[in-house]
């Protein structure tokens, strides 16, 4: 099966069929290169400090890097991005009423990388996920141009719906090869891995996920994102951090602090002067 590219004229319905179809697909070209640089020069500092990963599957010559939504404006649009969004929220509508920011992530594959084991996003959950549910969207935005040479993302299109114990022969892999600015979209379920990098400059990709609403985020959205940070944001990259009620019972708070910052119970003179304040407001004390 081939990987289909879509000109950024695409619509979420045609991204949406060829997922169903394929589990992945790229759409071409879907940012300008000016903002493609004005992203990479809001992160730039974060990457560079960023250690290279400690085992195989993170890479040794790979920076991952992320706290993107609290990091960089350019990224906080990418997220929200109308077409990627709108496919996110109707490809996994059938089992969510809303869904969640699971991960933002630059990652840098340096020169001489060696490609990343296959495999598939969803191990995220271990085998607790129900082979029948679909738990995530994944998107790969190229901030660099993808070649075979640098090692543009492998996946197996068609492999969302084999059996785990199907294995994905070298005649089956497909390399998401796009240009700088395009955006390649793979399910959970795919299989896919970073390949290797023979040429001698880095590779760089934006790596952001969207999951279920009910499911816990890879990314801990409230540290990376915390709430004073996330309280200047949009509303609904808000809602899509998970700062705000998900399904009927998920995601409500009790403040925890009174009105004077303290964790301490208040002395009983000091709450009945909160009620005679609440009254005098026209509220009821609780």
């Amino acid at each position: 099966m081939e990987l289909q590219t879509l000109e950024a004229t695409a619509s979420q319905e045609d991204v949406l069929q060829a997922l169903e179809i394929a589990g992945a697909v790229i759409v071409k070209d879907l940012i300008s290169e000016d903002v493609v640089g004005r992203f990479e020069s809001e992160v730039r500092p974060y990457i560079d400090r960023t250690p290279t990963g400690r085992d195989a599957f993170s890479g040794k010559g790979t920076k991952r890097t992320g706290a993107l939504a609290a990091r960089s404006a350019t990224c906080r649009d990418l997220i929200l991005n109308e077409l990627v969004l709108g496919a996110a929220e109707q490809y996994l509508q059938p089992f969510t009423r809303k869904i969640l920011l699971h991960l933002t992530q630059t990652i840098e594959i340096h020169p001489h990388s060696p490609a990343q084991e296959i495999h598939r996003d969803r191990y995220a959950w271990g085998s607790y996920m129900p082979r029948d549910i679909e738990p995530q969207l994944n998107t790969i935005w190229a901030m660099t141009d993808f070649t075979e040479e640098n090692g543009a993302t492998h996946c197996v299109p068609g492999s969302h719906r084999w059996d785990w114990k199907q294995k994905a022969q070298p005649d089956q892999i497909r390399q998401a090869v796009m240009s700088k600015g395009s955006v390649f979209f793979y399910s959970g379920s795919v299989l896919h891995n970073g390949g290797a990098n023979r040429s001698d400059q880095p590779r760089l990709g934006l790596n952001l996920t969207y999951c279920l609403g009910w499911l816990r985020q890879e990314e801990n959205q409230y540290l990376s994102c915390p709430p004073e940070v996330a309280k200047d944001l949009d509303p609904k990259l808000q809602d899509l951090l998970g700062y705000t009620q998900g399904e009927y019972a998920l995601g409500y708070y009790s403040d925890p602090f009174d009105e004077t910052g303290s964790l301490e119970v208040a002395p009983p003179e000091r709450a009945v002067k909160a009620a005679v304040k609440s009254i005098a407001l026209g509220g009821l004390p609780d």
